[in-house]
């Protein structure tokens, strides 16, 4: 059953009624980003939630925005061993020393992509051919863990030496940033989201 507030009818995953998941849903989830740092912030929040759930990685966002300066890819890459040291003493984040490592990394990779395509937007939407899926799923059960588009990019991540990028994380990333319009058709944003057909800068 869907989760209802203010008699709106949302996907069922914002059942909890956390305040920060619902608007998390109703301003950002599935509505398409092309701004480079933002794809590459919830590229990181992405693999930060692996094991965990996405409101615990809500309620950390603010903390990772400030220990990883505002997710500049630039500074990011030039993080060493001292900065890992002072990430892993930070109780805003999530403090795994591989995730970590794997943010510092991301960075560096992301630049590389940046230098060598141009553009880490275009990079990634060629997956979806340019423009987001519109799905009608009824329910959460039908949604699925991973597609063959996540795959393609999850092995493209990776042979460019991303970490934590496998195809379930970047199922969920293409779910986060509008890459599919993965709202159950009752839930309220399904049909204004559905429209959306066309890369727009």
């Amino acid at each position: 059953m869907p989760s209802i507030s203010g008699n709106r009818k949302r996907c069922a995953w914002t059942a909890s009624g956390n305040a920060l998941l619902v608007e998390y849903h109703d301003a950002e989830w599935g509505v398409p980003v092309y701004d480079e740092r933002r794809l590459l912030e919830f590229l990181i929040l992405e693999g930060a939630q692996a094991g965990l759930s996405w409101q615990t990685v809500l309620n950390k966002r603010e903390n990772y925005r400030k220990a990883f300066s505002g997710f500049d890819a630039a500074k990011i890459a030039r993080y060493g061993r001292r900065d890992v040291e002072r990430l892993l003493g930070d109780v805003g984040i999530i403090r795994n020393r591989l995730k970590i490592e794997a943010t510092i990394t991301n960075a560096r990779q992301f630049l590389s992509v940046q230098e060598e395509l141009g553009s880490f937007s275009d990079y990634l939407w060629q997956f979806v051919g340019g423009e987001p899926m519109q799905h009608r799923f009824r329910s959460l059960r039908e949604i699925p863990a991973k597609t063959k588009q996540s795959d393609a990019m999850s092995n493209d991540l990776r042979q460019r030496g991303f970490r934590f990028v496998g195809s379930t994380i970047c199922y969920a990333f293409m779910q986060a940033v509008g890459m599919v319009n993965d709202h159950t058709t009752d839930c309220f944003r399904h049909a204004p989201l559905s429209r959306i057909r066309e890369h727009k800068k």
